[in-house]
């Protein structure tokens, strides 16, 4: 009887940690949105938030409702006409209520640095103007990450950062026809390991369509795009995480306001496809607020 005792404990025990497994997808509260054009030099802040909730198919009993924000300081600086630099400092600030409790977290969290170049670059005197960006970034390892050496995969989805220094490869497309313009993105991360935890790679992907509507001292630009994700599934000591990793597409609609030099904006995403840790963990709405400067 001690012995199936001794079994069962170890079996709830095993669950318990499993439901946590699933719970997430912050990977560090990474997030993507359109980069604003500017001619030498930028400087902003903006306010992103994530939510997701998750129920174990195997017992419903077990969930985790999550919410991540993040407060970002970033720029970007043109080095004559090829080459640019962007830097992002976050902070983040995570919530996450399932049916062990509520945990919060929040602290700096990983900064990441981008130089990209500009491989096109065309412009005409009939409105057109088009230019292809390509490059390459570092993830450094500078966030908040303290997990729990007993459950690494339950906490690390927790934390302002992943504790891993992670490399991107980044291309971005802008193309401008009188007041109507286009601006995808697309980049892939690479991350590596902290504590024997990895999370799974992610790609990323956005396009946005834009119409500049002058008013006065502004412009309107209303904005309507899609944003795609695919993440990889996490590895602890090298072993796959079973039922994590996932992907998701996003609609997205929005308004930036320039004022001269200043850009204040904000989009909505909501899910329209999505499939997240075998269908367990289901996203919500998103949000972004942006304020920028440009000189």
């Amino acid at each position: 009887m001690k012995k199936v005792f001794l079994v069962c404990l170890l079996f709830l025990a095993f669950q318990r940690a499993l439901a946590c497994e699933v719970c997430g997808c912050s990977s560090g509260n990474y997030f993507i949105s359109p980069f604003p054009q500017f001619k030498n030099y930028f400087l902003g802040t903006r306010y992103a938030f994530r939510s997701f909730s998750t129920t174990l198919a195997s017992d419903p009993g077990q969930y985790s409702k999550d919410f991540y924000q993040t407060v970002e300081v970033w720029g970007g600086v043109n080095l004559g006409t090829k080459w640019q630099i962007l830097g992002f400092f976050p902070y983040s600030i995570n919530r996450q209520h399932s049916d062990d409790g509520l945990q919060k977290t929040s602290g700096p969290g990983d900064i990441t640095f981008i130089g990209n170049y500009n491989l096109i670059r065309t412009k005409n005197n009939a409105g057109l103007n088009h230019r292809l960006w390509i490059g390459a970034g570092v993830k450094l390892a500078t966030g908040k990450y303290a997990v729990d050496p007993d459950a690494v995969n339950a906490s690390a989805n927790n934390q302002p950062g992943t504790g891993s220094t992670d490399f991107i490869a980044n291309t971005m497309y802008s193309l401008l026809i009188n007041r109507w313009s286009v601006n995808a993105s697309a980049n892939y991360k690479v991350n590596g390991s902290a504590e024997g935890f990895r999370f799974g790679n992610r790609l990323a992907i956005s396009a946005f369509g834009y119409r500049a509507i002058p008013k006065g001292f502004a412009t309107l630009n209303p904005s309507a795009g899609l944003l795609f994700e695919k993440l990889g599934q996490n590895k602890l000591d090298g072993v796959s995480v079973e039922d994590t990793g996932g992907y998701a597409l996003l609609a997205a609609a929005g308004l930036d306001t320039n004022f001269k030099r200043v850009t204040v904006g904000f989009n909505v995403q909501l899910p329209l496809s999505q499939n997240y840790s075998a269908g367990q963990t289901i996203t919500k709405v998103r949000g972004l607020v942006h304020v920028t400067y440009t000189f």
